[in-house]
């Protein structure tokens, strides 16, 4: 008794693996049919049963559409036939997308993030005057805490000047300032007051919870 065993390995690739290989067999046999009539009948057919096997595709917009463009890309395109949609082009679905531009960022000073370089833009924006004086003082403010969170325990206010000149493209010059930004103790104090509080809640938080725990 021999039997007539069928191996993946000598099996055709599945072009959409997902519906399985019964699946792409019902599609090449629709392709076979020699009348239109049968290929339309059995082509909605295949679809509904598409569509059960790929539940979550309901929430997606053109969910039909979608079904539709995968049973032409299964047939390798040779599905001839009534579509509710636009047939889709082999060529146009091998067409290389276009590259992503990266994203705007302070690359050359990563620890002041990308919010910075969002607020120097908003000073830009504005007219000359007392207020965008503040704005600016205050974006270099925070570039110290900024810098002091990331580095070291002190910087000079030359470095952050130097630094917000760079990221603004020279077009705010505080470097021959005689204002001087808030010192790094006082930035420094509010960060570990920060922390300190922030620990004194967690505890709290943990005290609250083991006092109603019940006890045997």
């Amino acid at each position: 008794m021999t039997f007539d065993l069928e191996y993946n390995s000598e099996r055709t690739l599945m072009i959409i693996p997902e519906y399985g290989r019964h699946i792409q067999k019902l599609v090449n046999h629709c392709v076979a049919l020699e009348t239109k009539e049968e290929r339309d009948k059995m082509a909605k057919a295949i679809v509904d049963v598409m569509g059960n096997l790929q539940p979550h595709l309901r929430d997606v917009p053109d969910f039909k559409h979608k079904l539709w463009d995968q049973l032409y890309i299964m047939s390798e395109f040779k599905l001839d036939v009534e579509s509710p949609y636009p047939q889709p082009s082999k060529e146009e679905l091998q067409e290389k997308p276009e590259g992503l531009a990266y994203p705007k960022s302070a690359s050359r000073y990563r620890y002041y993030g990308n919010n910075i370089q969002t607020m120097i833009d908003v000073a830009l924006s504005w007219e000359e005057g007392e207020k965008k004086e503040a704005l600016v003082f205050t974006i270099a403010n925070h570039m110290k805490k900024c810098y002091l969170n990331w580095n070291k325990d002190t910087v000079d206010d030359a470095v952050i000047f130097k630094h917000l000149y760079d990221l603004s493209d020279g077009k705010i010059d505080l470097r021959n300032t005689e204002e001087e930004l808030t010192e790094s103790k006082n930035l420094l104090k509010k960060r570990n007051s920060q922390g300190q509080n922030h620990s004194k809640s967690n505890h709290k938080k943990q005290h609250h919870n083991h006092k109603n725990r019940k006890r045997y």
